[in-house]
């Protein structure tokens, strides 16, 4: 049903008639439902909410099916009929126009006029005629009773007019009326409707959530002159820069004060030198907590003005959110509690063993005072919401309370529905799933590790089809300050060009750590370790933006067409392509109206060309196959004559084609194979 359905009375929700043998109707297996109803599906505002459910019940009669639905702001439930498919499924939906939370369920009944009007269409002996029609005029007359009062009388003369009619013909026309039959059923006897026993719920985020483009910048290297301490005006200058590249979220790791005591060196270096600036995520010093900006960075006013900048240029600003402390943090002198003391009297640092975090010191979330150190940490959200923030990156949600995240991400979108939470979680897949489902609007992936066809092929398909597409929204990067694959240490400038290639075509939403990924920065600290050698996690940087062989450009063009072409924006039509040679991965993306079709083909090996037959099933894209289509190069505007479902591409190292597909083909400007 495409129109929205018009509001009624309160719908009940509850288990009504479930000990009442006359509730026949039976409902089973609503979907989408995440885990019995325990947590909520996610969508965006604007999208249509598709629901299904068995229904069925004892016998032949016709079953009625409605589909509720309200905000959670709403008292009033708004009502749709279901359709029915094949094997006693049917099928719902609704839009979503507003922000928050909605509920829906599913309610059926027995409707003996609908099963009564279906049984006459199929008399014919006169005398059933007859006595069939006094059972419509009763069903008619009981209809009269529950309906408004002019349709009250419309449906009374008509059931008088059944019963009076003599001829055969003349009930007939009567009682198969579509006219009044419509009128009949706006007053269902739902006396023993069967209710669907849960409220199941839908969190509906705005665009942003489901399309995104992230840019990490560390603002102390923003500065234009080595050696100089970034800040936040320095970002701000920037942010044209970044804007030019396409990106619509720009990502600051924490910008507080850092703690002096146990400081890391460059390098990681247990040991810091009198001029070493520490890991930003060492939080906290005499200088202020989680609430405070780095003195260096600027001021309260810099970053306002740095949010409202951001906004000019049509992005936002999203900050790094990390719950752990400095040894030099006031927490730790304020509240002690909140922190795990060992039998020396000093208090436990981090660990991830054989990795010693000797400068930050987690909370102690079984402290007897957790419920404070709960209403503190979720003031640090609050406080930077009331900044301008919406939009925010958070550090190892992995290693703090599930129960915390429950309660103060629902908290906080119960009054900031525009807020998004993106999970820095790479951890084991059953707690980044769960991340997902307590509240986390988008979630990091295990992108950087996948390299082969099969792993892409294979870990792609389960995100974009798997069960956990309605509640886990990847967010994939092909590095972050913490990642630098050995891909990407080895495969030059072509890796990064195959990873930007994949991340930003196979995924709705996915970022990158610049400047080091335009520039390809690929030298680890050493072999076998994926930190980077000068990291700024450690140190200030100065980097070069005018490189000739920065990815500057390209990033630009992927991101038009990211923004120019819808079906890039959605994760669930993705379909994966066959072809004859493992080195190359092809897939396509469609709007749901196959109006914007797009191919992508890329050489996954960074050291050698790469050829091969993609083959692409027309069928899908509505083609023939004695007919020819065009496929245009997005990044290269180059045009090619296709035909069929197998045709030849050859691709360079960190090449790959991104066609959007358009039939039959129309003159071109150049035609022949892809090179």
């Amino acid at each position: 049903m495409n129109a929205r359905a018009p509001r009624t009375a309160a719908l009940k929700v509850g288990r009504r008639g479930s000990h009442d043998g006359r509730v026949r109707a039976v409902i089973d297996r609503v979907i989408p439902e995440i885990d019995c109803g325990r947590f909520a599906v996610k969508r965006v505002v604007g999208d249509r909410m598709i629901v299904e459910a068995d229904v069925f019940a004892d016998g032949h009669d016709q079953l009625a099916c409605m589909l509720g639905f309200r905000h959670e702001l709403d008292r009033d439930w708004n009502e749709i009929p279901m359709t029915a498919l094949p094997n006693d499924r049917w099928r719902g939906e609704f839009p979503l126009e507003r922000l928050g939370r909605y509920r829906y369920t599913v309610t059926a009944w027995v409707d003996h006029f609908v099963s009564w009007r279906a049984d006459f269409k199929r008399r014919v002996d006169p005398a059933d005629i007859a006595s069939a029609a006094l059972v419509g005029a009763k069903l008619i007359a009981e209809a009269a009773n529950r309906a408004m009062q002019r349709d009250a009388q419309l449906l009374r003369d008509w059931g008088k007019q059944l019963i009076s009619a003599l001829d055969t013909d003349e009930i007939r026309r009567l009682a198969l009326d579509e006219e009044m039959a419509e009128v009949a059923q706006r007053y269902p006897d739902r006396r023993y409707a069967s209710v669907y026993e849960k409220e199941l719920k839908i969190v509906v985020d705005r665009e942003r959530a489901r399309f995104s483009s992230w840019y990490e910048l560390f603002p102390r290297s923003a500065s234009p002159e080595p050696g100089r301490h970034g800040t936040l005006r320095d970002c701000e200058a920037r942010l044209p820069y970044i804007a030019e590249l396409g990106f619509d979220v720009v990502y600051l790791p924490p910008i507080h004060p850092i703690g002096q005591i146990n400081r890391k060196g460059r390098n990681n270096a247990l040991e810091a030198a009198a001029t070493d600036v520490g890991s930003p995520w060492a939080i906290g010093s005499a200088e202020g907590g989680h609430k405070a900006i780095h003195p260096k960075l600027g001021t309260h006013d810099d970053f306002l003005r740095l949010v409202a900048r951001a906004r000019e240029l049509g992005m936002e600003i999203a900050l790094d959110i990390a719950f752990q402390s400095a040894p030099d943090h006031p927490y730790v002198t304020q509240h002690p509690t909140w922190f795990t003391w060992r039998p020396d009297g000093t208090v436990q640092y981090a660990e991830n063993p054989p990795k010693k975090y000797q400068d930050i010191y987690p909370f102690n979330f079984e402290s007897d005072d957790w419920t404070p150190l709960w209403d503190e940490l979720k003031s640090v959200f609050d406080y930077w919401i009331a900044q301008g923030v919406i939009v925010f990156r958070v550090d190892n949600p992995h290693t703090k309370p599930f129960g915390f995240w429950e309660w103060a991400i629902n908290e906080i979108k119960a009054a900031h529905p525009e807020v998004i939470f993106l999970a820095e979680a790479f951890t084991r897949p059953k707690i980044m799933h769960r991340l997902a489902k307590l509240g986390f609007t988008q979630s990091y992936t295990y992108f950087a590790w996948r390299n082969t066809k099969q792993e892409l092929t294979a870990y792609f398909t389960e995100l974009a089809h798997g069960p956990g597409r309605e509640y886990f929204r990847p967010n994939i990067w092909p590095n972050t300050p913490d990642i630098l694959t050995e891909y990407l240490q080895s495969g030059g400038r072509p890796a990064f060009v195959t990873r930007l290639l994949l991340a930003a075509t196979l995924a709705a939403n996915y970022g990158i750590y610049g400047p080091a990924f335009e520039l390809s920065e690929h030298v680890p600290r050493e072999p076998g370790s994926e930190e980077y050698l000068h990291s700024e996690k450690y140190e200030i940087r100065t980097w070069d933006l005018e490189r000739p062989d920065s990815l500057r450009y390209l990033i630009s063009r992927v991101n038009t067409i990211r923004r120019q072409n819808v079906a890039l924006q959605n994760d669930s039509t993705l379909a994966f392509v066959s072809t004859d040679n493992d080195q190359l991965i092809a897939y396509l993306k469609a709007t749901t109206d196959v109006t914007n079709v797009l191919l992508m083909v890329v050489n996954l090996d960074p050291y050698h060309g790469q050829s091969g037959w993609v083959d692409v099933d027309l069928d899908i894209l509505g083609l023939q196959s004695d007919v020819p289509y065009e496929v245009h190069d997005l990044l290269t505007d180059a045009r090619y004559r296709w035909q069929g479902r197998r045709n030849y591409v050859e691709l360079t190292p960190g090449m790959g084609h991104i066609f959007v597909v358009r039939g039959p083909a129309r003159p071109l400007r150049a035609a022949g194979s892809p090179v």
